[in-house]
């Protein structure tokens, strides 16, 4: 499938890139702040905003057993519970309505990650134009089918993943008929370390698993994302938030307003940048070919005088000929009187 559609966007190589604003735990708990971000993802001129949907009792248990608590050194979360970071992090179900009915009004496609079957239950009632599926969730099969039979496009992040776990993912959405699947190349560490990123991945994945295929991005700033694009991605998800130092368990490594607008600008930029794949001049450099340089007759001369670097010399405009010749025509015989700005050809000598 060489495009998918999401709403009013086309998606695929031939299209610029859509970019997905992610919320995920951002709004810091506040509603108010969660439609805020959507308000600055609209005005940053992003494609779409994203959520995340599960409840703690959905995606782990309440637990301060080793299993369930984040090692010491991580470097956002380190020691948490799983249930104590979740219970932060999550979007209540009944804020889903009024962020999808915000986005909508404001031009923006909105859909979600689904953590669990109930997930998906809620996500069709709001009618999710697409589905993503999160990193850590792409060895849950059953849920990849429960999301693809629905029929709508299905985005995969493939952050941790080998090649056969990416394929089994593929192929469960597949299984169900769906083949409006993109890939997204993601290193899922937060925030992530540029030198990890492995961009030239990217086609190779397009390649490997015959998907549109995309980035999802948790490095500082939008160098990463927008070589992605130059690469081949023609999906790009980000972190966003509307200050980092506001709070948000994701605030640290998230684009703020000014950086999403530079990543949307920019990504276009760079995906308009990519063109055929052809070298040669192409029709808007015309005006410059008549201007490159050429072997002219610089000064009057006479038939019979010799050709020298006196009177003939490399100049622009183009029109004379090749400026490699000189050895070839110096010490020949102007064969009649030349002057000054002609341009030099063979009949002249």
């Amino acid at each position: 499938m060489t495009e998918i559609q999401i709403g009013k966007h086309r998606i695929g190589p031939a299209h610029e890139p859509f970019i997905i604003a992610e919320v995920s735990g951002n709004h810091d708990g506040s509603l108010d702040k969660a439609l805020d971000i959507v308000r600055m993802v609209a005005d940053a001129g992003a494609h779409a905003v994203k959520l995340q949907t599960y409840k703690p009792e959905t995606i782990t248990i309440d637990s301060d057993a080793p299993d369930f608590r984040l090692s010491d050194g991580h470097e956002l979360w380190g020691g948490r519970t799983l249930w104590d970071l979740y219970t932060e992090a999550h979007t209540p179900w009944e804020w889903h309505a009024p962020i999808f009915e915000l986005a909508a009004s404001l031009g923006l496609v909105c859909f979600s990650s689904p953590f669990d079957p109930t997930a998906v239950d809620l996500l069709e009632s709001l009618n999710t134009p697409a589905y993503k599926i999160a990193s850590s969730e792409i060895v849950d099969l059953p849920l990849i089918r429960l999301a693809a039979s629905k029929g709508k496009p299905i985005i995969i992040s493939t952050g941790m993943a080998s090649v056969g776990e990416i394929h089994a993912a593929v192929e469960a959405a597949r299984s169900t008929g769906n083949e409006q699947i993109v890939v997204l190349a993601c290193t899922a560490n937060y925030p992530a370390d540029p030198a990890d990123s492995n961009l030239r991945g990217i086609p190779v994945m397009a390649d490997t698993f015959g998907t549109l295929v995309g980035y999802s991005d948790h490095t500082i700033g939008v160098g990463a994302p927008i070589a992605a694009v130059a690469l081949g991605a023609c999906v790009v998800e980000k972190h966003v938030t509307l200050s980092r130092e506001g709070g948000g368990v994701d605030s640290s490594f998230s684009s703020e307003p000014d950086e999403l607008r530079i990543l949307v600008s920019q990504s276009k930029v760079a995906w308009q940048c990519l063109g055929r794949p052809r070298i040669g001049a192409r029709a808007q450099e015309a005006e410059g070919l008549r201007f490159r340089r050429s072997l002219y007759v610089v000064a009057d001369v006479r038939a019979g005088d010799k050709v020298t670097a006196d009177n003939v010399r490399s100049i622009r405009p183009a029109g004379g000929l090749p400026t490699d010749l000189f050895s070839t025509v110096e010490g020949r015989t102007f064969q009649q009187d030349t002057p000054r700005g002609t341009a030099l050809s063979w009949d002249l000598i």
